[in-house]
């Protein structure tokens, strides 16, 4: 027999064997999994598995969806990192795309198996997902009668070599791709509190998308001020590292005032817009305990802009929120704690609470700043007070530009004259040029509104002077009437 032929045989026969091993294996583990307990089976084989591993030289980590109660920042960037990253041996994957959500979102399928390679080295990744059937077993899940008794995990396994990479390099990689990744495919989103769920903390706050479409260039507002706005937000993100090396908590305060209709709410999507920022609603006049307002910030979400819109109607700090529980709670428990406080609102916004999560805005809108109490509006608190006025000549281009696609017109002059006059929002602006598609019936009915609005303002004043003299008029008699009196009483005293 030739060496040739003498190798091919002891091939098949080590392939033969190793085959017959494999088989015999795998006949053992499902005639063992048939008639043995559960807990006997597992006990077994993970013991087993935990005799070979000492002869192995790789480590493998197991990374929990949940660490307690809390989410587990690994896991979930593992999961969104690895669906990028699905290699020729992956045969199942789940695949989603949520409403207005940019991309597809790809995740692995349990059992699955994927290699990376990072700095030369092989890692293998796997997801597993197994249930638990005990009553006792607690699931942070368990809102979702689904997924309640579901326990799931990825198994990272390397050389054990590269234990000091992984921790140090690897692992902070993923985090930080993840996090990209996520603020490039996820869509903004607005959210608003469910009082009915205020107890827990996973549902406290409700999400829809926000499909708003106002930004930085659409703004019809003074150029200066949306140039300082958007510096200091891109001045604001930046500085992570600043606020923690001076000990202040990374959020930044900005109070919005002027007349309704002057974009107070447009401004605020497009600072979410710009920042890719979500937005957290918050009705004021709706939360009943500091408590409660406490446990509405620790629920807010990094990354996100907090609005309470019209401050001046949603509290008044000095009597209203007093003043509306004034009956003793049922239980006869401190009654301080059934009314938000001017203290419980200022700890809220600077206090040891705001500093629960980082790279936060909170803003405060308002069309009366001087009904907002003065310990609201000192710095560190608002640091950015942001007055949006009536439209200007410069606020119309951008709006004409906006509407009507058009940058120049015979009859821009005339209307910026009567703009700087009538005092009207840029609300009022756009709705006047969204009537009429063609650009001079447009304009000409925004110079005959701009009148309308100039004569009314002029009617106003004179009424407000005429009412202005009557009083006084009015005054002015009741004063003689009163001297006249004066007069004949003395003359009266004088006589007797």
């Amino acid at each position: 027999m030739s060496s040739a032929e003498s190798k091919m045989a002891l091939a098949k026969t080590v392939l033969s064997t190793v085959g017959s091993v494999a088989a015999t294996t795998m006949v053992v583990r499902t005639v063992a999994n048939e008639l043995l307990p559960q807990e006997l089976y597992d006990y077994l084989f993970f013991g087993l598995k935990n005799l070979f591993s000492r002869f192995s030289n790789q480590l493998t980590m197991v990374i929990d969806e949940f660490d307690g109660l809390v989410n587990n920042e690994i896991y979930e960037a593992a999961e969104m990192y690895l669906g990028n990253k699905l290699s020729t041996n992956t045969r199942r994957v789940k695949i989603s795309k949520p409403e207005k959500e940019k991309r597809f979102s790809i995740t692995l399928e349990h059992d699955e198996e994927v290699t990376d390679v990072y700095s030369g080295q092989k890692f293998q990744w796997v997801w597993l997902s197994k249930k638990v059937e005990s009553r006792d077993f607690y699931n942070p899940r368990s809102m979702n009668s689904t997924l309640r008794s579901e326990v799931r995990s990825f198994e990272l396994t390397f050389h054990k070599k590269n234990k000091e990479l992984v921790l140090n390099s690897y692992l902070p990689y993923i985090i930080g791709e993840a996090k990209l990744r996520e603020l490039e495919n996820r869509a903004i989103k607005i959210h608003t509190v469910d009082y009915q769920s205020i107890y827990n903390l996973h549902d406290i706050w409700e999400a829809i998308n926000l499909d708003h479409p106002a930004t930085f260039e659409t703004l019809a507002m003074d150029s200066e001020v949306k140039d300082k706005i958007i510096k200091d937000l891109d001045r604001f993100v930046k500085r992570k590292d600043y606020y923690r090396k001076v000990g202040k908590a990374w959020k930044r305060g900005y109070l919005m005032y002027g007349p309704p209709g002057t974009g107070k709410s447009s401004l605020v999507a497009a600072m979410a817009n710009y920042l890719n920022f979500d937005i957290y609603d918050l009705e004021l006049t709706e939360v009943m305990r500091n408590s409660d307002l406490r446990r509405l910030l620790v629920a807010t979400a990094n990354k996100s802009i907090l609005v309470v819109e019209d401050i001046d109607c949603t509290i008044d700090l000095q009597t209203n929120l007093a003043n509306r529980t004034n009956d003793s709670p049922p239980d006869g428990s401190n009654q301080q704690e059934t009314k938000v406080t001017l203290s419980g609102l200022l700890n809220f916004i600077d206090g040891l609470w705001s500093s629960c999560g980082d790279e936060r805005i909170i803003i405060f809108t308002t069309n009366h700043i001087e009904k907002l109490d003065p310990a609201l509006l000192r710095p560190g608190r608002m640091d950015m007070h942001i007055h949006l006025s009536y439209c200007t000549p410069s606020g119309f281009r951008l709006l004409a530009a906006n509407y009507l696609e058009t940058r120049e017109h015979k009859l821009f002059k005339q209307i910026e004259e009567l703009v700087e006059t009538a005092m009207v929002t840029p609300a009022q602006v756009a709705e006047q040029l969204l009537k009429e598609d063609e650009v001079d019936v447009s304009l000409d009915g925004l110079i005959s509104f701009l009148h309308v609005k100039i004569k009314e303002k002029e009617e106003a004043k004179s009424k407000k002077v005429e009412a202005t003299e009557l009083d006084t008029n009015e005054k002015k008699i009741s004063d003689e009437k009163g001297i006249e009196e004066n007069l004949e009483e003395k003359k009266i005293t004088n006589e007797k």
